[in-house]
């Protein structure tokens, strides 16, 4: 096989704004927002103009999340971008996810001065004939039902191309005729003596740890979809979906090994782009480029730090509702009512706790360093920091020690939790949350990764 290079998007979102994204109802929505909406189409129009430019690769992937949320004008400006890109040479390879068709026009939705608006949804059957240019029309095995393809990218390297939304069910999983023509795909390329790497919307494996025990995060059947790839030689995937940034390793009970590459959307922290060398069909070599500054008005901040501060933003809202407007919380994740009154005293305690005070209620001893920090700004970062990847709170460091000691006083309760890993078995939840809040393992950013 030849070296190939390629540079990977995920979550592109693209909104036409001219569709409408202010006013009373628009703030509302985006009260527990961690991704930009009214910022998409200049945001996208930044990465595309740098994607036409960069010149160590001349082919495109993107995993999903084309458009915000089916509006079919939407579809019609990210289209545009697509085919400038190919007229600047590149070649361009997507997926569609649930996030880019509507089967009604209510499911769309915008804003403006008179409230919420719903524009001209596109149903999925026209998502195949619509990016046709994009991987379907040149691939070498198509499953139009589940909009999945394979495509020869090079001597000895094909790309499968997944899609998890056409299941018989309706269902968001891999049905048994879709996993037979995925077996099919992989059989074939071995025979063929070619290398074959996958990119699908969902994460196959957790993101982070914690994750594992959250179902909705990953694929479903995540660990069935690993071991058919692995163990029938493909052994790495380019995801999304999660908006967050993680290299992950699997290795089956057969003894192969597997990657999942999740890659943050661009609209949100941490905004990036990856650069993928597949060096042969052992190595691979992953970079990360932050996504270019966009046009916007950011209040005097750079980029990154508006897109961090949004997702900050986002989880202060919701310590402070959970103090001050508990039911506002309570509607939007659609909690038990009687939770209200626990709810309300942890959320008031968090608003007025710093670690040091944290630290006495709970016995244990914080660094000088940390312990004028309050509580819900900690809360905020180890969000942040698990989307974001290379989570810093490791053992040993001033600020990770003090979240192990709170997730130690933890455990009476949370060895109470019973919870299934992403392996079928019971999950020890503190060495999740512990590996969650600190990375000790792949860098998810810049990393060389041996397939075999």
């Amino acid at each position: 096989m030849q070296p190939f290079k390629f540079y990977l998007i995920a979550d592109p979102h693209y909104f036409a704004s001219e569709l409408g994204a202010y006013g009373k109802e628009y703030d509302e929505f985006m009260h527990y927002e961690q991704k930009c909406f009214a910022e998409t189409q200049s945001i996208n129009e930044a990465v595309f103009e740098y994607l036409e430019k960069a010149d160590e690769a001349d082919t495109v992937f993107i995993c999903g999340d084309l458009v915000f949320n089916g509006e079919r004008e939407s579809h019609n400006g990210f289209l545009k971008h697509l085919y400038k890109l190919k007229e600047c040479g590149k070649k361009v390879y997507v997926i569609t996810a649930d996030h880019d068709f509507k089967q009604s026009r209510d499911e769309c939705f915008a804003f403006d001065e008179t409230g919420k608006t719903h524009p001209e949804n596109l149903p999925r059957e026209e998502l195949f004939d619509l990016y046709k240019d994009f991987g379907f029309g040149e691939a070498i095995a198509v499953d139009r039902q589940h909009l999945s393809y394979v495509a020869q990218l090079c001597d000895g390297v094909r790309l499968l191309a997944l899609n998890n939304d056409g299941a018989s069910d309706g269902g968001r999983h891999f049905d048994e005729e879709h996993m037979a023509w995925i077996k099919e795909q992989c059989q074939s390329a071995r025979d063929d003596g070619n290398m074959m790497i996958a990119m699908n919307h969902y994460p196959i494996l957790p993101g982070q740890p914690i994750f594992s025990i959250i179902g909705s995060t990953y694929q479903k059947d995540g660990k069935a979809v690993a071991d058919l790839l692995a163990d029938e030689g493909v052994h790495i995937v380019f995801t999304g979906h999660m908006h967050m940034n993680s290299i992950n390793e699997y290795v089956t009970e057969k003894g192969n090994r597997f990657y999942d590459v999740c890659t943050g959307s661009i609209i949100a922290d941490p905004s990036v782009i990856r650069l993928v060398n597949i060096i042969d069909d052992d190595t691979v070599d992953i970079k990360t480029i932050d996504a270019p500054d966009f046009e916007w008005d950011t209040k005097g901040k750079s980029c990154k730090q508006y897109l961090s501060d949004m997702f900050d933003q986002m989880i202060v809202n919701v310590l402070y509702d959970m103090a001050y407007d508990t039911e506002r919380m309570m509607n939007k994740f659609h909690l038990d009512k009687k939770l209200k009154p626990v709810l309300k005293l942890i959320g008031k305690t968090l608003q007025k706790t710093t670690v040091g005070g944290l630290s006495r209620l709970l016995f244990f001893k914080a660094d000088k360093s940390v312990r004028k920090v309050k509580v819900k700004d900690v809360a905020a970062e180890l969000v942040r920091v698990i989307f974001e990847g290379n989570q810093p709170f490791k053992e040993g460091t001033p600020m990770g020690d003090v979240i192990l000691s709170v997730f130690s006083r933890l455990k009476p309760i949370l060895k109470k939790i019973k919870a299934k890993g992403f392996n079928g078995e019971k999950a020890d939840i503190y060495d999740l949350l512990k590996n969650s809040a600190g990375n000790y393992d792949i860098d998810d950013y810049n990393a060389v990764l041996r397939l075999k």
